[in-house]
């Protein structure tokens, strides 16, 4: 399985620039609104070095990483909900994806126009935030009117009427939907909604280089807020993202040391938007390939082994197990055998993050 992270914001934050940076899919970036009406989709992989301790171990003839797919939707403005700015198209978008990145504008650049006049990242969040939610009470009303109709002669439905009641007010007080606590009998009626404001939301603070590596007031001001409201915040400088993906290996890590930065913001940012969603990653090490896959924490070893194939998880029989630790300080798998750090696990066992696994499995 991937993620789908869209990236969002007003126009003019740095969206473009930045997913230019994470993906070099060479979407256009300008100084003007609605620069980006088609999505853009770049494919990511996903910064992990233990992939590269398991292949100097392995020397496979192939390496493969876990990727995310980020997604640059254009800018939303005021009145999106509305249909303003291309908004149903924009907002659309945003539903089709797994997770939400807010880019938010947290420098001064006169030569940069702000759709608002002047920076201001909280108001700008709180635009976004509106029309996210107006979008949601429109497709909790429309449901909710039929259903509610429908449930004076369906007693089955009278559950999920109460439940959309309630969700209503809930968003209607400024509370997005991920906050709201769903009773079990009615999970699969608030899944089936896709709510906007559902979405786990990263915010992408993008700042001057002047303002790195510690930030600058407007960072702080987002950072405190995202804190209030349970999401993270990675700080990033887009036009300096843009500039680290075009130096080579040792350029990058000269460049990263001269801003005082231990890694890119990219870097930070991907394993963030990997983890928003509670995904791990386990590994398959062989002379072919060696190669991470991407599985939802509590996930069990049969259905780890469906990622693979279907076929792995219908005949599976067990997994051999050997913990990244264990795999790297004992020279791979035949030293972690020969020391006992090779487990035979079940249809139970709850694969863990970084897991060096092998499937037995017959059809």
């Amino acid at each position: 399985m991937g993620l789908n992270v869209g990236i969002v914001g007003l126009p003019n934050v740095g969206k473009s620039t930045l997913f230019n940076a994470l993906s070099a899919a060479g979407a256009e970036a300008a100084n003007y609104p609605f620069c980006t009406i088609e999505p853009n989709v770049g494919v990511v992989p996903v910064p992990d070095p233990r992939i590269d301790a398991i292949s100097a171990i392995v020397e496979p003839q192939n390496i493969v990483f876990t990727t995310v797919d980020f997604v640059d939707i254009a800018g939303l403005v005021r009145g999106a909900s509305k249909g303003e700015g291309l908004g149903n198209q924009f907002l659309g978008n945003i539903r089709a994806t797994d997770a939400i990145v807010h880019v938010v504008r947290c420098f001064e650049d006169e030569n940069v126009t702000h759709v608002e006049g002047g920076v201001d990242p909280i108001r700008d969040i709180e635009i976004i935030d509106t029309e996210l939610l107006l979008a949601d009470l429109d497709s909790v009303d429309k449901r909710m009117t039929k259903v509610v109709k429908q449930a004076r002669a369906d007693k089955t439905l009278r559950v999920e009427a109460d439940m959309l009641k309630t969700l209503h007010d809930h968003l209607s007080s400024g509370k997005p939907a991920r906050s709201f606590e769903v009773a079990e009998p009615s999970a699969e009626a608030f899944a089936s909604l896709f709510l906007l404001t559902a979405k786990p939301v990263l915010y992408a603070a993008n700042v001057d280089e002047g303002s790195l590596p510690d930030g600058n007031e407007f960072y702080e001001r987002v950072k405190a807020h995202a804190a209030d409201e349970g999401s993270g915040v990675v700080l990033i400088s887009a036009a300096i993202e843009s500039e680290i993906a075009t130096l080579d290996e040792t350029e990058r890590a000269d460049f990263l040391e001269s801003l005082g930065l231990e890694e890119s913001g990219l870097d930070r940012l991907i394993r963030e938007g990997y983890g928003l969603l509670g995904l791990i990653t386990y590994f398959t090490a062989g002379v072919k390939e060696v190669r991470a896959w991407t599985i939802r924490q509590g996930t069990k070893a049969p259905q780890a082994a469906g990622v693979i194939h279907t076929d792995f998880e219908r005949g599976f029989i067990r997994a051999e197990v050997i913990s990244y630790d264990n795999f790297v300080a004992l020279g791979g798998e035949a030293g972690a055998k020969a020391k006992g750090k090779m487990a035979v696990e079940g249809k139970d066992y709850v694969v863990k993050d970084g897991d060096v696994m092998h499937f037995r499995f017959n059809v």
